[in-house]
């Protein structure tokens, strides 16, 4: 028995490439981690359009905000409140006090603890900054019609763990040494 022919593919008209039409939304577009991605990216650009490369990076105006916020907490308490695991918060606290942004003293009531404070300087720092990040939060959520903001923030602290005010250190600031 004979195989049938193969019909043969039209050859590209002279000049033209053949392209394939790529389908990815089953793969890409109903991917929490790609958009999660994408939207990363997106944010960190208009962060960075806002601020400038050489302003505050996106984690150190957390820091910064949470130390203000929560002044005098000690670094684990910071690591709750900002999210950022533990050595990577005491390296960013180790540089912002280089920086002269931030100072850090041994708590009294436990001498392996460290309570961070913002210095002038980093007073300064976060209030200029303060600004532009609200306008790039602006720039971040403005695709997203008003009706459906508060939705995508409750998502986004749902996906994030419940980091939210009501898990922001409860307990008074700690005592530093005199």
């Amino acid at each position: 028995m004979a195989k049938p022919a193969k019909a043969k593919k039209p050859a590209p008209r002279s000049g033209v490439k053949s392209v394939r039409k790529l389908t990815i939304k089953p793969v890409l577009m109903d991917s929490p981690g790609h958009l999660l991605r994408r939207a990363e990216q997106r944010a960190a650009s208009i962060y960075t359009q806002e601020v400038g490369v050489s302003g505050l990076t996106p984690r150190q105006y957390v820091v910064l905000t949470a130390v203000a916020a929560y002044e005098g907490q000690t670094q684990t308490d910071l690591v709750t409140a900002t999210g950022v695991d533990r050595s990577t918060l005491a390296d960013m606290i180790a540089r912002m006090i280089e920086n002269g942004l931030l100072n850090r003293e041994r708590t009294e009531g436990d001498q392996r603890a460290n309570s961070v404070t913002l210095t002038a300087a980093g007073k300064r720092q976060l209030t200029s900054t303060a600004a532009k990040v609200r306008n790039a939060e602006k720039r971040i959520i403005a695709p997203v019609p008003v009706s459906k903001r508060a939705m995508l923030l409750e998502c986004l602290r749902t996906l994030g763990g419940g980091l939210d005010a009501a898990k922001a250190p409860a307990k008074a600031p700690a005592k530093r040494r005199k």
